[in-house]
């Protein structure tokens, strides 16, 4: 196999563990490359990760002879624009989710990545490849509560929820930056999974609107997903609940019972006659390593790509119906 020489555009705080040290853990992989715009920040990252080249500019990144492949992880405003420019100049790519601001732009890097047939390019729906959500999909293909009837989604949060990281000017709830608000930063996590899970909707429909009024963004959105498989999900995103309210919770209902588990939890509880058992999980250190040993495999042709951007503009196909986008 080649080795995968990684570098990073955009290299913030979901960088700092989820990703940023998997690269050069996985086989095969080694991150040798970090931008930012902020030269401080991105020479702090530098020395603190071990990194030997750093940048302030992603031409300038992107001209480092010995990096062969483009993490982009900046806010979803430059995604598209960072993706196409990383494509034009060779590299493979690997987009942070949501993959852009909605599905028009995701139908823009589809478009420029068919210009490259040898490039290849993935989304960043890691939990794909994450062990308890693997095992979700296990217990739906062993039909362990029958015939899925329906799915159930509560992200439920306050104001300033704690499952989303602290950055000093909050860009996640300028839409001009993230495409809406914080349902744009941890709705892609649940619905992909739907996707992963149930494979294609026959319909979906959705609204949005601002209740609190406390940023520009859309703070509760509601959805629903019917798949052709008539299996139903509705979901609901709010995020201006009191504290003592809040909750993360996905219920599957089969004709047989129920699994209950959280999208930013570690446990999956199935329920039947006959059945009452929870299963618990240590996440990976770096929660995205299992889902970069992926890619690696993939850019050196070994594996199927495990997130596709068009299984990604279906996504935001999705997202942008719940939105009124």
């Amino acid at each position: 196999m080649a080795k995968i020489n990684w570098g990073i555009i955009g290299c913030g705080d979901v960088t700092e563990k989820k990703s940023g040290p998997a690269f050069s853990k996985v086989a095969d992989s080694e991150l040798i490359g970090v931008m930012r715009r902020d030269a401080e920040k991105a020479a702090d990252y530098a020395l603190r990760h071990h990194i030997e080249n750093w940048y302030s500019n992603a031409d300038a990144l992107m001209a480092n002879k010995n990096i062969n492949a483009i993490y982009i992880a900046t806010p979803p405003a430059s995604h598209s624009s960072y993706a196409v420019a990383a494509l034009q100049n060779g590299f493979n790519v690997y987009v942070e989710k949501p993959v852009t601001l909605n599905a028009t732009e995701a139908r823009q890097i589809a478009a420029a990545l068919k210009l490259y047939p040898n490039l290849k390019l993935t989304v960043a729906h890691y939990r794909r490849a994450v062990p308890m959500f693997l095992k979700v999909k296990s217990l739906l293909e062993e039909s362990i509560i029958g015939d899925i009837r329906t799915v159930q989604i509560r992200m439920w949060q306050s104001r300033k929820p704690s499952l989303v990281a602290k950055t000093q000017d909050n860009w996640r709830v300028n839409p001009e930056l993230s495409g809406g608000g914080y349902f744009h930063d941890l709705a892609p996590h649940q619905l992909d999974l739907m996707l992963f899970y149930f494979g294609k909707p026959e319909m979906y429909h959705g609204f949005s609107l601002n209740q609190s009024e406390s940023t520009p963004a859309d703070d509760h959105v509601c959805g629903q997903i019917l798949f052709k498989n008539n299996i139903v999900v509705n979901g609901s995103w709010c995020f201006n609940v009191a504290e003592n309210q809040t909750t993360d919770t996905c219920e599957m209902i089969g004709a047989l019972g129920k699994i209950t588990f959280p999208f930013f939890g570690n446990y999956i509880r199935v329920q039947t006659d006959s059945i009452d058992e929870t299963f618990t999980f240590t996440h990976p250190e770096h929660i995205q390593q299992p889902m970069i040993e992926k890619i690696v495999a993939y850019f050196n042709n070994e594996a199927d790509n495990p997130c596709s951007i068009e299984e990604a503009i279906l996504l935001m196909d999705i997202m942008d119906a719940f939105t009124g986008k």
